[in-house]
């Protein structure tokens, strides 16, 4: 569409905006005496007003039942969870039986490690792309060594090519290819944490799987944020966590997907723990282990009911507003972004704002990472000042993301204008 750096267009744009609603459902902070700009749903996402009374209500179920709470009430603990599943089908593309919500993400990603990553003389590499977020390489690293081997000689980081911030498509399918009688896993972060670069998650798992080799995905930055079918992508498996885009609380509860090609097959190996064996034999407490028969064989432990109360208010609010009008907006504000951000640069006597994030909408979604060469930090101290929350990240990247369930057209154009005056005090406009 045509957009226009005004803030008459960025109002009119909220004014019909069918998600509008839903801004008056989450708190929005308070910095310097006023509601702020908050673009920081990519850390952690805002507290829908909801939250706390899911988690009241649950402090009530206790104090009532007390441990007969796990089989009475209006919300049975024993089966708190099932609910969640069923509204993250089409958050995450995937057939309920595919979904567990546990945990937290690097223990998911370890659980999942041990079941996908098997490597012999052989097969043994795994491939990551290069600049990936710490914990991905701590548990690859770490899993690595559990098997005797190291990363020098077994994983293989794909990097942007020299001059370029992000990682060509054709250059993770090429070096999957390349690798093809060696490679056991490959693991990619869906959207980069740092870039915002959106992977193509179906071409990548196409070849690994033609080269015999697993695919996984860590999707902490993609999870509420971005169309994902797991399922049909035939993708192996893949974690995220729900603090972000899914704005479930600081630590939420995390969760998993396992293709259904694999859920029934109770000879794959696995971490196993009561909560994961067949509900119907729980509370049987027998000796041998007996998988459920879904990606909830994958569980260990009973789940954390307080944390999976605020999960739920959080996920009934996507149920509510639908996942395709959000992903809908979620393109539109970034486009936006994108637009001013350019006619920020075409308005100066030099390039003001270099831009990490591909401008293809179906490469990213909602962050935009960018660069200031000159004095970004002074500029993100400015964003402070102005009530604005973004996100500084070492070198000097800040990320910007503007999540369609709270933020608005204005505050995106709020955002250029103050970059804008930024500039132009800096003699630079």
């Amino acid at each position: 569409m045509n957009f226009e750096n005004t803030m008459e267009f960025a109002k009119s744009e909220d004014e019909k905006d069918i998600l509008k609603i839903f801004r008056s459902q989450f708190y929005i902070p308070i910095l310097n005496g006023k509601d702020c700009v908050y673009l920081n749903g990519n850390s952690l996402g805002l507290q829908p007003k909801t939250a706390q009374d899911s988690v009241l209500d649950e402090m009530e179920h206790w104090a009532n039942y007390g441990v007969e709470g796990h089989f009475y009430g209006k919300n049975p603990w024993a089966n708190f969870h099932e609910a969640c599943v069923k509204k993250l089908q089409p958050i995450v593309g995937a057939l309920s039986e595919e979904i567990v919500v546990m945990n937290q993400l690097t223990v998911n990603l370890h659980l999942m490690f041990t079941t996908f990553y098997w490597p012999d003389n052989t097969r043994y590499k795994i491939i990551c792309e290069s600049g990936a977020f710490s914990s991905d390489y701590y548990v690859i690293d770490s899993q690595l060594q559990l098997h005797g081997l190291f990363p020098e000689d077994a994983l293989i980081e794909v990097a942007p090519r020299e001059g370029e911030f992000i990682i060509r498509n054709e250059d993770i399918i090429s070096a999957i290819e390349n690798n093809a009688e060696e490679v056991a896993l490959v693991f990619i972060g869906g959207v980069n944490y740092l870039t915002g670069q959106f992977f193509d998650v179906k071409s990548i798992t196409n070849a690994a799987h033609k080269a015999g080799a697993y695919c996984g995905f860590d999707l902490a930055h993609a999870v509420g944020n971005v169309e994902l079918k797991l399922h049909d992508w035939e993708v192996d498996f893949a974690c995220w966590c729900s603090y972000k885009y899914l704005n479930s609380g600081p630590g939420a509860v995390a969760g998993a997907f396992i293709h259904h090609r694999y859920v029934t097959d109770k000879s794959l190996p696995r971490l196993a723990g009561w909560w994961g064996t067949d509900k119907h034999e729980r509370f049987q407490f027998k000796r041998a282990f007996n998988a459920m028969p879904t990606a909830e064989g994958w569980q260990l432990s009973n789940a954390n009911i307080l944390s999976m109360a605020a999960h739920k208010a959080a996920l009934d609010i996507f149920e509510k507003a639908d996942f395709e009008n959000i992903v809908a907006k979620g393109k539109k504000l970034s486009a936006y972004l994108l637009f001013i951000l350019n006619e920020i640069n075409q308005s100066a006597s030099k390039e003001l704002v270099q831009i990490l994030t591909p401008v293809d909408a179906q490469e990213h979604g909602c962050q935009v990472s960018l660069i200031l060469p000159e004095n970004g930090k002074g500029f993100f101290d400015s964003l402070n000042r102005n009530s604005v929350i973004a996100d500084w990240k070492e070198p000097g990247i800040i990320r910007v993301a503007p999540v369609p369930l709270y933020n608005t057209f204005e505050e995106v154009f709020l955002f250029g204008k103050i970059l804008k005056d930024f500039a132009g005090t800096n003699g630079n406009g």
